[in-house]
């Protein structure tokens, strides 16, 4: 398992994570304990965890992802092995039951988010502490355009900086990153950090798959690069889609199976089902299967420092982690960008 440096903290962490969000709804705790303990054994010393999981978020499992890996942590004894993240919801109307609806990026709203998840987690620290998503207006979760018309109050990004400083110098946290972020939120953050010698973004997790490649095109890859923070790629199989199983089986079990098509829809759009029988077919064509593809992508771009993958059965965990042993010819990356040039972002 290759390891790579997380921004510029002393963080090294496996080029794979093992993403948590089944746990409590997909997945029994003692799933979760058996996905953990097999990642560590091939090699992943990263998982992802957040406050609000699991998914589909419903208030009576909130927590409950959290709670499976604090068990685990509190049996195996395992605690220093692991490099342990999880995030802070931002404001969110459809979540009123996380922290009381008082989800908002401030000092006191942080600290109470992170304690709950630190007793949760049954830890002292969280390594990698990271804001779910922005407290100020931004298009996310399928939303493509910046809408100035849906302007709303916020939280300064260095009053937030500052709490989780406070949160750092309590020993809670260790360092922070960002998810569904802008090139201005990441620039902007770090504007902020260095002018008032605030805590410094080590990461930012955002989407990217096959269908979902924007990050390439916004800015985000270059604002990354020159300043040191690393893309921690979430979704890599674009909800399952990607792994062709709903294509060969319309009826294939999955969370676009079992949750209401309105939660996530963008991966039902007509374009990405599209896009999704090209890649499969290309896939199947230079012996590989349409998961080892496109996971084998993610894992060989130069600005991705951890592919975030996440599995309902060990059988799925062990295709996905054994991608890393598919090399990807030229051809066949040549193969992508043409798809990806006729077809592109239908998943964004």
């Amino acid at each position: 398992m290759i390891k790579n440096r997380l921004g510029r903290t002393p963080l090294e962490v496996s080029n794979i994570c093992l993403g948590t969000m089944t746990f409590g709804e997909q997945n029994s705790e003692a799933d979760a304990h058996s996905q953990l303990d097999y990642a560590l054994e091939r090699g992943i010393n990263f998982v992802d965890t957040a406050e609000m999981y699991p998914v589909m978020p419903r208030p009576q499992t909130q927590g409950d992802t959290e709670r499976f890996i604090g068990s685990w942590l509190k049996k195996s004894g395992r605690r220093g092995e692991i490099v342990l993240a999880s995030k802070a919801a931002g404001p969110n109307p459809h979540l009123h039951w996380v922290r009381e609806g008082k989800q908002n990026l401030d000092a006191a709203s942080l600290r109470t988010a992170v304690e709950e998840s630190l007793r949760r987690l049954q830890t002292d620290h969280i390594d990698l502490y990271q804001l779910h998503w922005p407290s100020r207006n931004v298009p996310i979760f399928g939303a493509t355009a910046f809408d100035p018309a849906k302007e709303r109050a916020a939280i300064p990004v260095e009053e937030t900086l500052g709490a989780l400083a406070q949160l750092i110098e309590a020993g809670k946290i260790g360092h922070i990153g960002l998810s569904n972020e802008s090139a201005w939120g990441v620039s902007e953050f770090i504007k902020q950090s260095d002018m008032r010698g605030l805590p410094r973004i080590a990461s930012v997790q955002n989407l990217y798959n096959l269908t979902a490649r924007s990050f390439e095109t916004s800015l985000m890859d270059e604002t990354c690069f020159r300043e040191d923070v690393g893309l921690l790629a979430y979704s890599p199989l674009a909800f399952g889609q990607l792994s062709a199983k709903y294509l060969d089986d319309p009826k294939a079990s999955g969370r676009l199976a079992i949750f209401p098509a309105s939660w996530s829809p963008r991966y039902l759009r007509a374009p990405v089902l599209a896009a999704v029988k090209e890649y499969a077919e290309l896939a199947r064509a230079n012996g590989m299967t349409p998961t080892q593809m496109a996971l084998a992508w993610c894992y060989s771009r130069w600005f991705v420092a951890s592919t975030i993958i996440g599995a309902t059965s060990l059988a799925q965990l062990k295709e996905n982690i054994d991608a890393m042993s598919v090399t990807l010819t030229p051809e066949v990356v040549a193969a992508i960008d043409a798809i990806h040039a006729r077809m592109t972002n239908p998943g964004a």
